[in-house]
């Protein structure tokens, strides 16, 4: 009988795969989650090097201990105006999948807020808005006492092939 985890996974319902834990954070005064296991630190804003050609939401890059890792203004990722930078706005760096490999990438947000454990019976199915464009980078929504926070799948929305080609939102 064969117990692998990919058995295991596929036996799963959707929110069972959904479950876990997430660090929250806001934007323009929205709550989002992305899974803890994506997270590899949260820093203070630094100086951006622009890139030239860049998509706007692309802002640029940063050396992080020696390291160039690009960074990505979330708000206009997702077509919102840029926000204004106070103390609470940080940048989250991510690991997204790039091809064969994972690729550090950091996330401008407004704030963050904490870790949460999601449970399976909280999350529910992306609600059918017409177009998955819209959707396609929404694992779900997570019901808690303070409202709902919009599940993100950063591979999805952060795709590492498109930040290198520059493509346009």
């Amino acid at each position: 009988m064969e117990t692998t985890m990919e058995t295991a996974v596929q036996g799963m319902s959707p929110a069972a795969e959904r479950e876990g834990k997430y660090l929250t954070f806001a934007l323009a005064g929205e709550e989002y989650g992305i899974r803890i296991r994506k997270v590899k630190e949260i820093i203070g804003l630094m100086n951006i090097t622009g890139i030239p050609q860049a998509p706007p939401y692309l802002k640029g890059v940063i050396n992080l201990r020696g390291k160039v890792i690009p960074v990505v203004e979330l708000r206009l990722r997702f077509g919102l105006e840029e926000g204004v930078r106070t103390e609470k706005t940080c940048i989250i760096v991510v690991e997204v999948a790039g091809g064969e490999s994972q690729m550090p990438v950091g996330i401008i947000v407004d704030s963050v807020s904490e870790v949460l454990q999601i449970r399976e019976a909280d999350v529910e199915s992306t609600p059918d808005l017409g177009s998955s464009e819209y959707t396609r980078y929404i694992l779900g929504m997570a019901k808690s006492e303070s409202g709902v926070k919009i599940l993100l799948d950063i591979d999805r929305l952060l795709n590492a092939a498109d930040l290198m080609a520059g493509e346009r939102s």
